[in-house]
């Protein structure tokens, strides 16, 4: 089943807690996860950015709405237990737990208040019933922040020529790592005279080994024969390695073919290239920086 929101986690992991034994964060996570009979595949989903799953980020939302609302207590780092507030809410036996029910609480109340953006009038009955996490949110408007960045990325460098294009990919692999420097890399570029390939960089600072490149803009699919008349070059030249990028895309008809041939081919379509244009910052500025910060615990073990 889909993992639920992180408000359905309220009332079960208050009713785990209900034993009144001391738990850890990870006992939480197991008795959750039996609860809501959640499958493997469920459990190993992760949030975009790839740094935690969603199912742990939402038990521990869950977690920490909970203690805000004085329901759950933490005797000590790492670990809960219900408080007698939280035996007192299941002592009379909820039917449901969410965040209308907790705002009962003036401390969680407080702090749900602090939450929203000063000097707007929450929308009250839209954020009782949110069901994403702080992080999901968080990270969806950045998602789609840089899903609009990238498309007029893309479509910048389809209006410029097919030289630009040529420089931008030598430029990209620099900053990759590979080449060495722009001078090195940009010397190599055009210099071939060998049909299907456009430039030479090298993959190391040291030159032990070169990769030969194919740039192609272009506004539909890039097929089999193409890369095939690329990967002819390359056997003339006894090269092991060649990137192909286009502004376009790739028939699963090319992806298949490269997937299976000697020497390797790296295939880098549209979308893939502005993505390492966004990671590597080039072409692209820093319009503001948010950091999401946590509790350094080692800052505060006493020796």
């Amino acid at each position: 089943m889909p993992i639920p929101d992180f408000q359905a986690f309220f009332l079960p992991l208050l009713q785990f807690a209900g034993d009144e034994k001391i738990h850890s964060s990870n006992e939480a996570y197991d008795a959750m996860a039996k609860h809501f009979q959640l499958a493997d595949d469920d459990l190993r989903e992760m949030l975009p950015s790839g740094k935690q799953t969603t199912f742990k980020n939402r038990v521990a939302w869950a977690k920490a709405y909970l203690s805000k609302a004085l329901l759950l207590e933490s005797p000590k780092r790492g670990i809960f237990r219900i408080s007698d507030r939280g035996k007192e809410v299941l002592a009379g036996k909820p039917q449901s737990l969410r965040v209308k029910e907790l705002k009962q609480f003036p401390e969680f109340a407080s702090f749900h208040q602090a939450g929203n953006k000063q000097g707007e009038q929450a929308d009250t009955s839209r954020e009782e019933e949110r069901t994403a996490t702080p992080e999901e949110i968080f990270e969806k408007a950045y998602q789609e922040l840089r899903g609009s960045l990238a498309d007029e990325l893309l479509a910048q460098i389809k209006m410029n020529s097919p030289e630009f294009f040529e420089n931008l990919v030598v430029k990209l692999l620099v900053r990759m790592g590979y080449g060495g420097s722009i001078k090195d890399a940009g010397q190599a570029l055009g210099r071939c005279g060998d049909e299907g390939i456009d430039g030479i960089i090298k993959e190391d600072k040291l030159g032990l080994d070169v990769i030969y490149i194919q740039a192609k803009r272009c506004q539909g699919s890039v097929g089999r024969p193409e890369i095939q008349k690329f990967v002819g070059a390359l056997h003339g030249q006894r090269a092991k390695k060649g990137v192909f990028i286009t502004t376009g895309t790739f028939t699963k008809d090319a992806e298949q073919y490269v997937s299976t041939i000697d020497p390797k081919v790296v295939l880098i379509d549209g979308g893939r290239l502005v993505d390492l244009m966004i990671d590597y910052n080039l072409g692209v500025s820093a319009l503001d920086i948010y950091e999401i910060k946590k509790i350094d615990s080692d800052f505060f073990l006493e020796e």
